[in-house]
This record gives structure tokens, C-alpha cells and sequence, in this order.
């Protein structure tokens, strides 16, 4: 009998292994539904921190239409595709020593 607090446990697409699930569904559609399903919650995160370098190096504004469509192409392109590209003129950040 599994305990009701007990992780939801996914295949993960970007991780490969079975982790404990996303929470929640991210949108309330069909790339929501199958993030929900096949994301663990440590790929999100991996996501998370891509999808923040890529608003702050092409200076995205979340309010705007075009770069929520912009960010969930990328985010399915992540997930389930050939994989988000970096920016063409992105510099990762250097090392701290």
C-alpha cells in the first residue's frame, strides 16, 4: 500500500531515470499534461534555471505574448525535442575561484 504523501514517481525524459514527478501541471494544456506525466521535478528545475538564462540574455519580458510562446516552444524543444538551444552570442558565466 503506498501512503498518500508518497511522490507521484515518473520515467523522466531528460533525466532517464524514475524520479518523483512535477507537482503540478506547468500550463493547462496538452504540453502541460505531458510534462505532468514524463518530467521529473529535478529536470524541471534543470528547465527553471535554462528558461532563466534564456529571459535574461534575450531580455524577455513575461508579460508579453510573444515571449511566453517563445519560452513553452523552447520548454517542449527541451523536454521533447532536439533540446533548447543557447543564444548565439552566449558567454556562460566564468567560473568562481
Amino acid at each position: 500500500m503506498v501512503a498518500d504523501d508518497a511522490p507521484r514517481l515518473v520515467k523522466c525524459v531528460k533525466i532517464g531515470r524514475e524520479l518523483p514527478g512535477v507537482r503540478r501541471k506547468p500550463f493547462q494544456d496538452d504540453l502541460g499534461q505531458k510534462i505532468y506525466d514524463n518530467v521529473s521535478e529535478d529536470a524541471w528545475q534543470l528547465w527553471v534555471k535554462h528558461m532563466t538564462m534564456l529571459v535574461n540574455e534575450y531580455k524577455l519580458s513575461l508579460a508579453n505574448s510573444d515571449a511566453q510562446k517563445f519560452l513553452k516552444e523552447q520548454c517542449e524543444a527541451f523536454f521533447f525535442g532536439e533540446g533548447s538551444a543557447l543564444p548565439p552570442d552566449y558567454k556562460p558565466p566564468a567560473a568562481k575561484h
